[in-house]
């Protein structure tokens, strides 16, 4: 007789086949798809959310997740159980009318965004997001409702597991006591540094070229993956075939090459999840704060380093020549220029989290009911004017239009983004301890060390452990934000 665990792992295989082909389906409808497609899209894929609900909640899954704790089961296969009994638990608090109606009108709002984002159309905007909060407050309420938690945590649960808003105030309070000056610091230091910007046009096919190789240098494996276009860089797909994303600018070459160094890393990541038990929640990455320390790890810690961009000058000066601002010194000050701008996706390293803070503060004002969708303009340009000494009244494409989170409902993500740079500058610190060679294996452009070490450390892992048992494993500690600091420090000052 078969048991209720090995019930469980046949209905979690069954899940991620569904999950699969709504993910490649949302990767389409944002790469490839036609505009007319979008309504036949949404609603194929909300029916997909709702049969995929209907799976997960059946009444005999909970009985066997009650059965399967008194089955003997292995530590991976305990890790796995405690990953699904998740899964079903949060699902099991939506109706699925609810479930549908969040998947519509996010894929509309969405879809209306990429028209109203150039308008700068917030008032044809602001209808669709009233929609998009309006379920999320719900979800946000039976969710809280049944953990006892606030509405806010129950979103960033979904995200984070385990962190709370609490944990983030002290966080993101000691970024605000240090951040601003370091920031102000760092763009005197190098009022005396002359940027020249390399004079395009950059052709798109030879910029696709750079990505590709660099890609290959990461050890992108592209028997399981591919590079596309899209408005807004992202990875998505799954672990056997993983889709990324970037956007070209025939004017400049190094917000898409960059772009795809980051998407690469959450790429590698995917790619590297434990094999043996994909389609088990077990494989799944731990927590999206992970997933943003490897993209960062990739783009920041290694990607915007010195010895990093000196190994792959050669890459761009083989593709677009020798022209002005193409030198090494140049290229490499351009990878590091901190200059305070509108856009969170272009921020470099040290501005970066004043976007993810103002994100943060909004949107769980938004979720707890302090505010209203209404009041997100005035607020986020007072914010950018408090945290980056920048005006946004009346500009909302490159304002609080620009991110596309909150227009499918992703309350309770931004702040992993600030996380993951934390979570990355502790694991590099830790990497080049643990391997004394790996600046040397950098300038030399064989980046293979330092793959095995976040394999053995990270990627493998999946979601055995918890998010800080992965760090305490990896590192020997917790989340510890000084060395976040300590590298911003070393790096600018």
């Amino acid at each position: 007789m078969a048991t209720a665990y090995s019930q469980l792992r046949a209905t979690f295989t069954r899940l991620s086949r569904f999950s699969h082909l709504s993910s490649i389906a949302g990767w389409d409808m944002q790469t490839m798809m036609p505009p007319e497609g979008s309504k036949a899209r949404s609603e194929a894929l909300a029916e997909l959310s709702v049969l995929q609900h209907q799976i997960l909640t059946a009444g005999k899954v909970g009985e066997w997740l009650e059965q399967a704790k008194q089955e003997d089961l292995n530590d991976v296969e305990q890790s796995n159980l405690r990953e699904m009994a998740r899964h079903y638990q949060h699902a099991a608090l939506l109706p699925e009318s609810l479930v549908e109606a969040k998947s519509l009108a996010g894929a509309r709002c969405e879809h209306a965004w990429r028209r109203q984002r150039p308008a700068n159309d917030w008032e044809g905007f602001v209808d669709n997001l009233r929609e998009v909060v309006k379920l999320s407050r719900e979800e946000a309420t039976l969710r809280s409702q049944a953990a006892g938690i606030s509405r806010y945590d129950s979103l960033l649960d979904l995200y984070e597991p385990g962190m709370t808003a609490a944990e983030l105030d002290v966080i993101f309070g000691d970024l605000k006591t240090w951040l601003p000056q370091l920031l102000q610091k760092v763009v005197d230091k190098q009022q005396s540094i002359q940027f020249i910007q390399p004079q395009g046009p950059f052709d798109i096919e030879q910029q696709k070229q750079l990505g590709l190789k660099v890609m290959k240098r990461l050890g992108f494996n592209f028997d399981a993956g591919r590079l596309d276009i899209s408005a807004h860089p992202f990875c998505g797909g799954v672990p056997q075939d993983v889709r990324i994303t970037t956007r070209y600018n025939q004017d400049e070459f190094i917000t898409a090459m960059m772009g795809v160094i980051h998407e690469t890393g959450h790429a590698r990541y995917e790619q590297n999840l434990p094999k043996e038990w994909l389609g088990q929640p077990v494989a799944n990455a731990r927590s999206m704060g992970v997933h943003e320390s490897q993209s960062l790890l990739f783009e920041m810690q290694l990607g915007a380093s010195p010895i990093f961009l000196k190994s792959i000058h050669p890459l761009v000066t083989e593709q677009f020549g020798q022209r002005d601002g193409l030198d090494l010194n140049n290229f490499i000050n351009l990878n590091q220029r901190v200059q305070p701008g509108h856009i969170r996706v272009d921020a470099d390293e040290v501005s970066y989290p004043a976007h993810i803070i103002l994100r943060y503060e909004i949107e769980q004002a938004l979720i707890e009911g302090e505010i209203e969708v209404e009041d997100i303009p005035a607020l986020w340009s007072s914010k950018m004017q408090q945290y980056l000494g920048i005006d946004t009244i009346g500009n909302y494409t490159n304002g609080c239009m620009q991110d596309i989170h909150w227009t499918d409902g992703g309350f309770g993500y931004f702040p992993t983004y600030t996380l993951g740079a934390m979570y990355a500058a502790q694991l590099f610190q830790t990497a080049n301890k643990a391997i004394p060679t790996l600046q040397d294996d950098i300038s030399r452009g064989d980046l293979t060390a330092l793959f095995q070490w976040l394999n053995q450390n990270i990627w493998q892992h999946g979601s055995r452990f918890s998010t800080d048992q992965l760090m305490v494993n990896a590192t020997g500690e917790t989340l510890n934000t000084d060395y976040f600091r300590k590298h911003l420090e070393s790096r600018y000052l």
